[in-house]
């Protein structure tokens, strides 16, 4: 099985001024999200993580790594350099690169910590008109850069292109923000993740309309703390 997850951000000490995750310091974050994540994973399971593992040294990040099960590869992001430079870091990872194309199942994924808006075959459906591509990405958390992002998205899509057979259509963007808040910390399959960034929309659409325009970041610091409660409650 395939799982994907991104920003752990393990022993970064600034993490819950950025993300308000609710833990009593970062011992108590790093045990839960470890048992998070074994409580899915198997050691026969690959993960990908998409970016931002560890802020630590080579010695506590490999001590980190080592309590985790599953075959992982890691997407590297902007803060992970911190323990791939350590000369005392134990690489147990299967791979590293800041770029992968990767099958799952009969779908093709791109990752990347960075979201790619324009990425490689994104014109492709199946029969039933459904994305045959998904780009998974990170780094931008739960912020108002992930709103305006998702806002940028959805005027992109909206406009025509000719196509290769020469008739108008529209391109069939489909990228998932996997953020660990969102999963509650747990490693996703790519169709666990694409419903749930489903849920994470219509809240946020929800929202929109109750406030009767695009969110300003004000809006977005209210809705932060909604989407962090129903990230915790499994998003029923």
């Amino acid at each position: 099985m395939k799982y994907y997850i991104s920003d752990a951000h393990f022993f970064h000490r600034n993490v819950e001024d950025m993300d308000h995750r609710g833990f009593n310091g970062l011992s108590d974050m790093h045990e839960y999200m470890i048992n998070r994540w074994n409580e899915r994973v198997r050691d026969e399971d690959e993960v990908f993580v998409i970016g931002d593992f560890s802020f630590g040294n080579g010695i506590e990040t490999f001590d980190v790594l080592s309590r985790l099960r599953g075959h992982i590869t890691l997407v590297e992001g902007n803060h992970d350099a911190w323990y791939l430079d350590d000369r005392q870091f134990t690489d147990t990872f299967e791979n590293v690169a800041v770029y992968f194309e990767i099958k799952d199942g009969s779908r093709e994924v791109i990752l990347c910590h960075y979201p790619l808006p324009f990425y490689n075959h994104q014109y492709r459906r199946n029969h039933e008109g459904q994305p045959l591509t998904c780009m998974l990405y990170g780094h931008v958390h739960n912020t108002y850069d992930e709103y305006y992002l998702s806002k940028v998205i959805e005027k992109l899509s909206a406009i025509d292109r000719y196509g290769i057979s020469g008739q108008v259509e529209k391109t069939p963007f489909r990228l998932i923000n996997t953020f660990c808040m969102f999963s509650d910390y747990v490693p996703l399959t790519l169709d666990e993740w694409i419903e749930l960034d489903s849920k994470r929309k219509q809240l946020i659409s929800e929202y929109e309309q109750k406030c009767q325009r695009e969110l300003t970041i004000d809006d977005w610091e209210s809705l932060h703390d909604l989407i962090v409660q129903k990230s915790r409650e499994g998003w029923k």
